[in-house]
């Protein structure tokens, strides 16, 4: 009942109010034309949502990016600390981070090998972010890994005519602090800006020793002239976070030990100080952008991301011979598994633009290079050097791709689109940490179209849209074996949408219907070196409807809401469970059953008030229905529903030697919930009986940040 009641909240909100979110179509004509090649545009038929510089700024008080995030729809976020800073992740429709594609100006970020996004090696990134889009669905075309699900473009290449300078510091729960300094030049000569800011942001975490030390630079300075621009960006990043990526049992969880690290504890007596994760990241992008005339541009930009770190473990009376050493017996040992690897390529686009017609002719190259090794540091009984790398293996990946794009009034409020890309992407993987000896060379050819059709008049906006994409597997998941390699995923994505925007309120609603082929998913079953990879499903599908809301009830009130339902399955599922009784494993078969952390309720709602000119008092809550931790829809293998409420208060000043004072306080988790966003689980066959191990990523209750600005 409860959850019928919040649902009919949310839904109620949606219809009778409407969306903060659609931004004019000024939003994709302002945008830089190398962030324009990947965005899509007011009028493309796809599911989209696009923040402002100004509401970015609202949310971003030291919290991991996802976090900024939260309350747009269909996004469900996670934390490995428990307080949205360090290690974070986001799920969009049910998709996770190694299937949503992420572009920083139009440049791919998404990790080559794993697929995945990893923030918190961009720390407090969204102070330098003047916009970001987030396509729901296929989306259009991209640069980088294909999108699976979702994308997520951010753009920090506005230029800001005048000169700035800010001092931003805040405070939290658990010693969270971040300290941020940027500075602007403006426009000098009608040519040249510049931009920097330096950041730090640290924090002990909600779970035991689950501290963060993150620290970042931006720099940026860019030459404009009448019809070329020059830009360089560097900007870099580097962590250090004490592990937290255990999660905790069921056992502690119920007994009320919400905090409890495992991390460390193989160590005798107090845990390992020094289980950390360390790596830093330098950025380097050179765009270059023509205007040939008043309707054809063209843009280039060259990049280098270098990348290098590694986790560090101490590991409890293990083999010399697991470490190929000839050694005698057991040891102690603490040991770092390494990552040193450059990431660098080409994007580019070609654009035309009339009254009736937008097109480009876009794509790029990229190519990875890694290195994956592995050291011992120390042994309790000694090591025949002072460092020993036990493994040392490369790894290689190109990705190209093009495609062409047009979108055209064919007629009166009538509009047609079509995208056409072509993907090429080689792996090529010389051994794994454990299979050495298992060598990939794979090759994959994509084509990915995309067409749609869209109806805008007096501020309706109809669309209907049909995207396919196709998507590698990622490195965890050849390491299978030599007779086991993964086939590609497809996707076919189909979305209905409705829009109507009034002067002071708005609604939208979307329809989606995604079906996947082989998408590949834990099913429990062992490789050829017993360790647990994914596994291809022949169909699986999501399909649900979103809806949006937002209105202004007065000068001093204003309200916005959405609300995601939807049904996610597996069709014929097979799960495979350890047999320790008889060897083996044992085979259940499901018929159709909810996919994995797809809740089939998503919300969020905001209620501002502004009773005066200075003061702006917000409302903001999320709630989240029940998720399974596997594919199997096992009521004793799932997360619960949760629903949270955040208190955020915004005080502005003006006074005569600022340009302006900010002062944000934002108390989260206001009815101090407990709740846990992630988790995982497996289970095996013992005495007879199935046992089934869940974890679960535990979230803060109530907590605060306290932030102050100053613009100088």
């Amino acid at each position: 009942m409860k959850r019928i009641a919040i649902a009919c909240f949310y839904l109620s909100a949606c219809i009778t109010a409407l969306g903060q979110e659609e931004a004019k179509d000024s939003f994709y004509v302002l945008s830089p034309v190398e962030v324009r090649a990947v965005r899509a545009a007011e009028n493309a038929p796809f599911t989209k949502t696009n923040l402002s510089k100004k509401e970015i700024s609202k949310l971003n008080l030291g919290q991991d990016l996802p976090f900024l995030l939260n309350q747009t729809p269909s996004v469900v976020v996670n934390s490995d600390a428990g307080n949205g800073v360090g290690y974070t992740g986001i799920r969009i429709r049910g998709t996770d981070a190694t299937r949503i594609n992420v572009t920083l100006n139009g440049i791919p970020y998404n990790d080559a090998e794993s697929q995945g996004t990893f923030f918190v090696d961009l720390p407090d990134f969204a102070s330098s972010v003047g916009s970001i889009q987030i396509q729901r669905g296929v989306g259009t075309s991209s640069n980088g890994a294909g999108a699976f699900g979702g994308s997520i473009n951010f753009s920090t290449n506005e230029v800001n005519k005048e000169s700035y300078a800010e001092i931003n510091n805040s405070y939290g729960s658990f010693n969270a602090w971040k300290n941020t300094v940027k500075a602007g030049t403006g426009l000098l000569g009608d040519h040249f800006t510049a931009d920097l800011r330096l950041s730090r942001i640290s924090s002990d975490g909600f779970i035991d020793r689950a501290k963060s030390d993150l620290k970042s630079f931006y720099f940026s300075t860019a030459y404009l002239a009448d019809k070329t621009s020059l830009r360089l960006n560097i900007f870099s990043g580097k962590e250090k976070t004490y592990q937290a990526w255990y999660g905790i049992s069921e056992a502690d969880l119920t007994a009320g030990r919400r905090t409890i690290n495992y991390a460390g504890t193989e160590k005798p007596g107090d845990p390992y100080n020094n289980e950390t994760d360390n790596y830093w990241q330098d950025h380097y992008q050179l765009f270059f952008d023509h205007q040939i005339n008043k309707s054809l541009s063209f843009n280039t930009a060259f990049f280098l991301v270098k990348g290098k770190g590694y986790y560090e473990q101490y590991k409890a009376d293990e083999a010399y011979a697991g470490y190929g050493l000839s050694l005698p017996g057991n040891s102690d040992f603490v040991r770092q598994l390494w990552l040193d690897n450059d990431f660098y390529g080409n994007v580019f686009s070609l654009q035309y633009r009339n009254a009736k017609t937008q097109f480009v002719l876009g794509g790029g190259y990229n190519r990875y290079v890694g290195n994956h090794f592995g050291e011992l540091i120390w042994a309790s009984n000694g090591l025949p050097t002072p460092t020993y790398r036990w493994y040392d293996l490369d790894a290689l990946k190109t990705d190209f791709n093009i495609y062409l794009r047009e979108q055209r009034s064919f007629a009166t409020n009538w509009y047609y689109f079509y995208d056409l890309q072509y993907r090429h992407v080689k792996h090529d993987i010389n051994g794994f940490r454990d299979n050495p000896t298992l060598i990939i060379n794979n090759n994959y050819d994509f084509f990915n179209p995309k067409a749609g059709i869209t109806y805008v008049k007096n501020g309706w906006r109809g669309y209907l849209s049909y995207s396919m994409a196709n998507k590698e597997p990622n490195r965890d998941d050849f390491e299978a074996g030599i007779h086991q390699q993964p086939a590609r995923e497809q996707l076919n994505d189909i979305e209905l949408g409705i829009e109507r925007t009034h002067k002071l309120t708005s609604w939208s609603a979307t329809l989606y219907y995604m079906h996947y082929k082989d998408q590949l998913v834990l099913t429990g079953k062992i490789n050829d070196v017993g360790a647990y990879t994914r596994t291809n499903i022949p169909k699986s599908y999501r399909m649900g409807i979103e809806l949006q809301g937002a209105a202004g009830i007065n000068s001093w009130i204003n309200l916005s809401a959405n609300l995601a339902l939807s049904q996610n399955k597996v069709i014929d599922f097979n799960e495979y469970i350890d047999d320790y009784d008889q060897g083996g494993q044992k085979l259940n078969t499901y018929a159709s059953t909810d996919i994995a952390f797809s809740p089939n309720i998503v919300g969020a709602a905001a209620i501002n008030f502004i009773p005066c000119r200075h003061l702006e008092l917000s409302l903001l809550s999320k709630y989240v229905g029940r998720e399974y931790l596997d594919n199997t829809q096992n009521e004793s293998r799932k997360l619960d529903p949760f629903y949270t409420q955040d208190l955020r208060i915004i005080y502005t000043l003006k006074p005569k030697f600022f340009k302006e004072i900010n002062l944000t306080g934002q108390v989260y988790n206001l009815f101090n919930a407990k709740y846990e966003p992630n988790g995982y689980t497996y289970s095996y066959i013992t005495g007879g009986e199935t046992v089934t191990e869940n974890y679960y990523f535990p979230m803060a209750g109530v907590n605060f940040m306290v932030g102050l600005n100053l613009k100088l």
